[in-house]
């Protein structure tokens, strides 16, 4: 097993470890330090990195950052030591990885998102970082982090940061996205370079912002070669996309899954839309075409860490070679709109302390929507607790009952953490060790709950967003996510959160920042698109292939999980999707545990030859 793209970074050192090194990427590419030391090993596209060199300066970018050579050079010229890169960073636009050498230093930093992700060990006593910690765990031969792993399985896919972003490898580190990693002769350091905006704009000049900054992040993504598509799902995320992609690109192609479910009114509006796209080319792939949910559950998506949407990977790795077969090259996706511009309510704790009569009005919109129990609500407005409090009592609490599905998400989290049934009682110790752990250390991502919960829901799912993309690389078709740009992340941050988050609204702000762009219909949209009866039709076509696969599984070998009771919990009566869900993320545990006993592949690279 190879890596296909990637890299890894080292510092300039001195002496000859680095002289011939093994790496897992099937034909490694170099940059090299000022001194002719190799710098920068891996794998990537023609176009992907873009490299600036001012006197004892040296930066690249990986990744999309729509830029000139000449523009990065004279940013670049501006750098006298690694912090001022903090200025470039900012006046950069797109999603990428940034490194740059200063007289020796290196600096290496992702997305504030999580999308573009950086973590680092060392290599025989010397500091190297990567963009992927299965990378470094292989030339490094770190173990699997028994805890990280239980904490997966006892907690679920969906564990907010900092868990979530602990790195499932021992001796292997996860950089947080907002902070970037210096690496000097005596080491590396962690270094907390990006803070949120303050949510002070109001609605209507945020609206302008994120305009700008869509429009940016849209007008500029075509592929050297071949066509561009989008989805077309007739939600409010994708559609908007999907307009401002085809203002450049008239003949772009549009996709969309036909629906199963009746009540799924996503067809009338992705319909309306599409009149409004008369030169592009719509594929609608029908219910009879599409792999089902749970369709190919043990296949691997990522050797990175366990993947969150299993259920879907057949029906993405389906739609990327048909988009392939359609001439696409490049793929525009509305993930991360949901976590961008949803009415997350945890700016009501604060807002009824600053301004209680709006703060009251605002509680009672979103009360009498989400039908939340008053007792619990209560409950939540009145507690004070810090961040760390909230995660001391997900490890008190982890054995406790699932919470009902309308539980008020109003503390620092959303739902709360509960093991499953079907985990052992040695997984739960030892996820609560971790937790434990994690409440010790824990700081909020912004000041108040309301701009911490965008930050958690967005830092939880990036780095699953960034593994859906390897999906689309398989076919040769590169993924991007506009909505998770830095740039159109700050300026959604800066609005004021109750104007963005009001209950009475769908997505105000992205609706206003797309006003006279896309269809009123569905900027005015109060619907979201029903998807039950795929998850139930799926499940029960699939659910032998489901048992087969934890009737030998690895992770009631390594003592996590109860199979029987977990075989009794597949077989039984469903209420609702919440088992679905959990098995889901359990699936994605053990198909990367599993992984975790296949070796990749290593190639010692000599000379070291610079390229470009």
């Amino acid at each position: 097993m190879s890596v296909r793209t990637g890299f890894i970074v080292l510092p300039d050192a001195t002496d000859a470890r680095t002289s011939g090194i093994s790496v897992p990427f099937e034909a490694p590419q170099v940059l090299a330090h000022l001194s002719g030391r190799p710098w920068l090993i891996g794998q990537w596209s023609p176009g992907e990195v873009l490299v600036a060199k001012v006197g004892s300066v040296q930066v690249v970018v990986i990744g999309f950052c729509p830029v000139t050579t000449a523009r990065l050079t004279e940013l670049a010229g501006r750098i006298d030591d690694v912090s001022d890169i903090d200025t470039l960073a900012r006046a950069l636009p797109g999603s990428f990885h940034l490194i740059a050498a200063v007289r020796g230093n290196v600096r290496v930093q992702g997305a504030v998102t999580g999308l573009r992700r950086v973590f680092h060990a060392r290599f025989d006593g010397l500091p190297i970082a990567s963009d992927s910690a299965a990378t470094l765990a292989a030339m490094t031969g770190a173990k699997v982090d028994d805890q990280a792993l239980a904490v997966r399985v006892a907690c679920g896919g969906l564990l907010p940061p900092p868990l979530g972003e602990r790195s499932m490898w021992e001796s292997v580190t996860t950089v947080p996205p907002d902070h970037c990693l210096i690496m000097e002769s005596g080491g590396a350091r962690e270094i907390r370079w990006w803070r949120p905006p303050a949510p002070e704009q109001s609605l209507e000049q945020g609206a302008e912002a994120v305009r700008d900054a869509l429009i940016t992040a849209t007008t500029t993504r075509r592929p050297a070669s071949g066509r561009l598509s989008a989805d077309l799902s007739g939600g409010m995320d994708s559609t908007s996309l999907c307009f401002l992609a085809s203002r450049g690109t008239p003949d772009l192609i549009t996709c969309r899954w036909g629906e199963a479910d009746a009540g799924n009114d996503d067809a009338w509006f992705a319909g309306h839309a599409a009149q409004s796209l008369p030169q592009a080319q719509h594929l609608i792939v029908p219910q009879s075409r599409l792999p089902d949910v749970f369709a190919d559950p043990d296949t691997l998506v990522d050797t990175e860490q366990p993947y969150l949407f299993t259920r879907t990977t057949a029906r993405m790795r389906y739609t990327a070679n048909l988009l392939a077969e359609h001439g696409s090259r490049l793929h525009i996706a509305g993930h991360g709109g949901d976590e961008l511009f949803f009415k997350f309510p945890g700016y009501l704790h604060g807002l009824l302390r600053r301004r209680p009569w709006t703060g009251l009005r605002h509680l009672r919109g979103h009360y009498a929507l989400s039908r939340w129990p008053l007792g619990a609500t209560v409950a939540e407005l009145a507690d004070s607790g810090d961040v760390s409090a909230w995660w001391s009592a997900q490890a008190d609490n982890l054995r406790q009952p699932p919470s009902s599905p309308r539980y008020p998400p109003l503390s620092w989290g959303f739902t709360p953490l509960r093991a499953a049934n079907w985990v052992t009682g040695d997984a739960v110790a030892a996820a609560r060790d971790g937790l434990r752990r994690a409440a010790a250390s824990v700081r909020p991502l912004a000041p108040g709950r309301g701009q911490h919960q965008f930050l958690v829901a967005l830092r939880t799912t990036g780095a699953a967003y960034r593994q859906l993309a390897h999906l689309y690389s398989e076919a040769r078709v590169p993924l991007h996510m506009p909505y998770l740009d830095d740039r159109v992340v700050e300026a959604a941050l800066a609005v004021r959160l109750h104007e963005r988050a009001m209950p009475w609204r769908y997505k105000p702000l992205l609706a206003d920042a797309m006003r006279g762009l896309v269809p009123d219909a569905v900027l005015d949209r109060s619907t979201k698109g029903e998807f039950s009866r795929d998850m139930y039709v799926g499940w029960r076509r699939n659910l032998p292939a489901i048992l087969q696969i934890f009737s030998d599984s690895a992770l009631a070998e390594h003592g996590l999980i109860d199979v029987d009771g977990l075989r009794a919990e597949l077989l039984a009566p469903q209420a609702d999707s919440t088992m679905y869900i959990a098995v889901e993320h359990l699936l994605g545990c053990e198909t990367w545990f599993r992984s975790t006993r296949r070796r990749i592949n290593l190639r010692r690279v000599d000379g070291l030859a610079s390229t470009s």
